[in-house]
């Protein structure tokens, strides 16, 4: 892997990953120490008429629409998997919690020969996948009951850019998948990122039974927009080692530069789960 960065840009990087950090470290200590002089206040409600939701599992498909530069060096869309997992923070209507997923914006696979001594009699299948890991901690404010439950959150984190090629066998039409036999990162680079998201949560199913963990589900609904830093990264295509070298040198890659933001819309399903204890 090859990268041309000054210690400039690097220690631009840090700083603002470790200021959005404290954003919300900040925000979340804040909402979670009680306020001064709240004595007059009306005691909270019993622990009886509020469900004891501590916190909530989600699951959701990604649909990733590159935008700004990204746009123009990525073709089509992207498409993964994300999750989240988070707690309320006492009973306030704030969650904190952590959101990661994988998008894949380019894949190539060809058949070739496992050697040139064996020659087409036994071939393999090399795939070249472009994909980007998100990892992101959430502030996100919601209710913790109802039926409806929109919500709006605030992300700060990075992004993994990287492309990989494994070999794996060819099955030719088998029902099983064939085992990797090699692979190898080409390239990768990492970026700042940060955010907004909306949504909403619309209940399908209720536990009626005290004692279980699993209190409801909901349907997902959401949407997420993703700025990121400029990075580089490898667009879709093959791969071609042009000077017979043995390696791919950087003169033969298709590098690309440029901020890295994405905008996300989400459809999956939420976990509502309580303590059992």
């Amino acid at each position: 892997m090859h990268r041309h960065r000054s210690s400039q840009s690097r220690g631009s990087r840090i700083r603002l990953l470790l200021a959005s950090l404290l954003v919300l470290g900040a925000g979340a200590l804040l909402t979670a120490t009680p306020a001064a002089g709240q004595g007059g206040l009306p005691p909270p409600p019993a622990a009886d008429s509020v469900p004891a939701v501590s916190g909530q599992v989600n699951l959701r498909g990604t649909v990733g629409i590159p935008r700004g530069g990204l746009r123009n060096n990525i073709s089509g869309v992207g498409g993964g998997l994300h999750g989240y997992i988070g707690g309320w923070i006492g009973r306030r209507p704030l969650l904190v919690g952590l959101d990661l997923g994988i998008l894949n914006y380019g894949r190539t696979t060809d058949q070739v020969p496992f050697s040139r001594t064996v020659g087409p009699r036994v071939p393999v299948e090399v795939s070249t996948n472009n994909n980007v890991v998100e990892t992101h901690l959430s502030l996100r404010l919601q209710p913790r009951t109802g039926r409806f439950r929109p919500y709006v959150e605030g992300l700060a984190g990075f992004k993994y850019l990287f492309t990989r090629t494994t070999v794996g066998d060819d099955d030719f039409g088998n029902d099983e998948v064939g085992d990797d036999i090699a692979g190898s990162t080409n390239y990768d680079d990492f970026a700042l990122s940060g955010g907004a998201g909306a949504g909403i949560d619309v209940r399908v199913y209720q536990q009626r039974e005290p004692g279980k963990t699993l209190r409801a589900v909901d349907v997902h609904l959401g949407v997420q927009y993703l700025l990121g830093q400029e990075a580089e990264y490898l667009a879709e295509g093959d791969l071609t080692d042009e000077n017979e070298n043995g390696q791919l040198d950087r003169s033969e890659l298709d590098v690309r530069r440029s901020r890295t933001t994405f905008l996300q819309p989400q459809f999956g399903v939420t976990f509502r789960l309580a303590d059992t204890d």
